[in-house]
């Protein structure tokens, strides 16, 4: 139990035997003392000056006195205005740790058959093109999410919809058709996903080239001449024959798609991405094509006179929204919501959260309202995910012009810059190298992963490879020492011999800055329900890198396996073990390992 669970009944104890007035748990408000002041808890006072009739500072000394006097918990107090400044006793925050040390998976609450079922889209690639750093992004946001939605007591399914037809799938197809030469990735040596986008990069030059041409030589403006481009109106034709089920037009969709899934899958394993159900748009467009029909023919939808349908949103504030085009083609809307019939067939969800990026606002506050008049129970409470873009110090990426930095060559690099940086610090001395690699390995993608996780994800931000390896600061390779450094001393104090209890003596004398820390330690249970309630992974981030740096501070101040009070020293051993325990939980919680040695 908390100290201040345990705090507010005395309390609600103290204010019924001074003022002779009850008051509810809701009206005790306890928070951590600002660090100016002398204390550990804060109780403001101003709410129960109705009851004592007396001014702030006369009303928090009589309680302050009566809770010294009643309560062993509180130690002594000061007064500063409308504040009572508790001092909480070592034999609690003993007491505290103790309770902490019990629990293996401190601060995570277990799923049951009777927990909420919370589905959680993420990644939802093209097969167009390889995964890249705003994917990168995606994936760690989504994967991050799922552990603490999951973390604080909810059962989830990771789902991805791959975004497999439509044009710019065409655009890769038609270049590899008229370009390939029968290109395959065993002939070239490229990963599948490299080699079709590629060929969607040649797409892009190859139309370029011809729009210019026809301006060039026909007189035409840049919009005719791309409305005139041989090479988009066959692109465009090709779409309509994959819908049509033109055998050759889909076989080569297959073969190409396969490529891609293979990259896919070697990029998801390198990050630790796993999912519980992929979606294809080529499997749910079709029944999002029923739906709005079915919507259509309920009057929920309009056509006009060129056979388009589409949603009048206009009661909303909004606009109208295009649905299905004149030739009966679907547009993404429409996939999302056969996506969402599809689901909602396979799992009896109550929460849906679509993890994507902050250029689709306006598309998941018209899914949310289309969704609720097509009778999905969950559809008017989904929950967008909304994130902001990530760039390079070099600025933005575009994929048609190739301008992209793959997720491939970012681990790549990441795990080659980590390696470089051990090595210069000596970091891997004394490892095989089988170990190195795998602490390189770990490091590199702990840097990447914490790098953009500790970012708040509503905001835009820049990948810097450089800043993120660096071992001090606020950074995972960081937190990663600091965790192999405490198994270090905790490794030590198996060779002297040291069996640490299942309990500590509560009457030790602690230090401030044990006290501080206990009180950190105990924080990772609401950190953890405060990154739920605002599917936040930066909370969690940046708690652990809080918890880390006040550790350091206190490895260096005091000493632990040298100690020569014994009881002081396995008490010290015992803290460790905590914040080491509650910092792998933590990282975990953020799909970043921690190595158990550098």
């Amino acid at each position: 139990m908390k100290i201040e669970d345990k705090l507010i009944p005395s309390v609600i104890g103290a204010l019924k035997a001074l003022y002779g007035e009850d008051i509810s748990a809701e009206k005790i408000q306890l928070q951590k003392t600002r660090k100016e002041f002398k204390g550990h808890l804060s109780l403001v006072v101003f709410p129960f000056l109705r009851m004592s009739k007396k001014g702030p500072e006369q009303t928090a000394t009589e309680i302050g006195e009566y809770l010294r006097s009643n309560d062993p918990d509180i130690e002594d107090f000061s007064v500063i205005k409308g504040f009572l400044n508790l001092i909480i006793a070592s034999s609690a925050w003993i007491n505290l740790l103790n309770d902490i040390h019990l629990e293996h998976q401190y601060g995570i609450t277990e799923p049951t058959d009777k927990s909420p079922l919370v589905m959680i889209e993420f990644s939802s690639p093209n097969t167009n093109k390889p995964l890249h750093l705003g994917h990168m992004r995606n994936n760690l946001l989504g994967n991050a999410l799922t552990n603490i939605i999951k973390a604080n007591g909810n059962k989830v399914v990771k789902t991805n919809i791959v975004n497999d037809r439509g044009i710019h799938i065409c655009k890769s197809m038609l270049a590899w058709k008229l370009y390939g030469n029968g290109e395959t990735p065993e002939s070239s040596g490229k990963k599948g996903d490299h080699l079709v986008g590629d060929y969607y990069v040649a797409f892009d030059q190859h139309y370029k080239a011809e729009v210019k041409q026809l301006m060039t030589e026909k007189g035409m403006t840049q919009e005719e001449a791309e409305a005139a481009s041989p090479l988009m109106q066959e692109a465009h034709h090709m779409l309509v024959k994959w819908e049509a089920g033109d055998p050759e037009v889909r076989a080569l969709w297959e073969k190409m798609n396969e490529w891609v899934y293979a990259g896919f899958d070697e990029t998801y394993r390198k990050m630790g991405i796993s999912f519980d159900k992929i979606y294809y748009e080529s499997n749910t467009y079709l029944e999002g094509k029923n739906k709005v029909l079915e919507g259509l023919s309920k009057g929920l939808f309009f056509k006009k006179e060129d056979g388009s349908v589409w949603a009048d949103l206009t009661d909303k504030g909004l606009d109208q929204k295009l649905l299905l085009r004149k030739d009966g083609t679907s547009v993404y809307m429409t996939q999302d919501i056969g996506t969402a019939e599809q689901r909602f067939k396979d799992y009896p969800i109550n929460k849906m959260i679509y993890v994507v990026g902050n250029e689709q606002n306006y598309h998941f506050q018209v899914l949310s309202i289309l969704l609720d008049k097509l009778g999905f129970e969950w559809g008017k409470d989904l929950v967008h995910f909304s994130y902001g873009m990530v760039e390079l110090p070099e600025g933005k990426m575009k994929s048609r012009e190739g301008t992209v930095v793959d997720a491939d060559d970012l681990v790549a690099e990441m795990i080659n810059t980590a390696k470089e940086t051990s090595q210069e610090l000596g970091k891997l001395d004394g490892l095989s190298p089988s170990e190195a690699d795998d602490i390189v390995r770990i490091v590199g993608l702990g840097a990447l992963k914490y790098f953009i996780l500790k970012v708040d994800a509503r905001k835009n931000m820049t990948f810097n490879p450089k800043e993120s390896i660096d071992f001090n600061g606020n950074t995972g390779p960081f937190i990663q020492y600091t965790y192999a450094r405490i198994r270090s001393v905790l490794r030590k104090a198996e060779e002297m011999d040291i069996t640490l209890p299942t309990e500590l003596p509560n009457d030790l004398q602690l230090s401030e800055k044990e006290e501080s820390l206990i009180q950190m330690l105990a924080d990772f249970a609401i950190t953890v329900r405060q990154a739920g309630t605002d599917y936040s992974p930066s909370t969690i981030a940046n708690y652990i890198y809080d918890l880390v740096k006040e550790y350091n501070q206190f490895y260096h101040d005091y000493s632990i396996l040298h100690e020569k009070d014994e009881d002081t020293r396995i008490f010290r051993i015992v803290l460790s073990a905590n914040i080491a325990k509650v910092v792998k939980l933590g990282m975990g919680l953020l799909g970043i390992e921690v190595p158990e040695r550098m």
